[in-house]
């Protein structure tokens, strides 16, 4: 598989549902539409010039059905995902310090994913989650006062997502 998910796809909807596909952007509902997100997102991710080197040793085919697991745990609120999130980061924040800036882009993805294939409550449920949790994987990495700011451009800082969470 390649790292956009589209080996063995004949036809132009390679990483689209049906449902995209047709313009309907209706609420993520089920695994089906976790699992076209999350291919989307990591196409993104790859290309981005910040965050993609991250990736680099990323096989999605090993990586999509876990990370697919902790997405159906956090919004449906099953019982597949039973791995370490925080780990993975740890090792790559050993190698490259993860900062603000590569979490904040991280969420902005995430955010113009979601976006772009949904909207409704667990949309909007899944992009509050994304922020909660990068902003706990940077304070964890980084120490409870890690700097939330960053500088980079075009990059909405962490400092932002916490005054919304603080207002709502």
């Amino acid at each position: 598989m390649t790292r956009d998910g589209t080996a063995g796809r004949d036809d132009d909807t390679a990483g689209r549902g049906e449902k995209a596909g047709r313009g309907d952007r209706g609420d993520i509902a089920d695994r089906a539409h976790l699992d076209e997100v999350l291919r989307r997102f990591y196409t993104a991710a790859f290309a981005d010039p910040l965050i993609g080197p991250y990736f680099d040793t990323t096989d999605l085919d090993v990586h999509l059905p876990r990370i697919g697991d902790f997405w159906e745990r956090a919004l449906f609120r099953t019982a597949g995902y039973r791995r370490d999130a925080f780990a993975p980061h740890a090792a790559l924040h050993l190698a490259a310090p993860l900062t603000a800036e590569h979490f904040g882009r991280w969420v902005q993805l995430w955010h113009a994913t979601v976006d772009g294939l949904h909207q409704g409550p667990n949309a909007e449920r899944a992009k509050a989650q994304g922020e909660r949790i990068a902003l706990a994987m940077l304070r964890r990495l980084n120490g409870r006062d890690a700097d939330t700011t960053g500088e980079g451009p075009g990059f909405v800082p962490l400092a932002a997502l916490t005054l919304r969470a603080a207002a709502a």
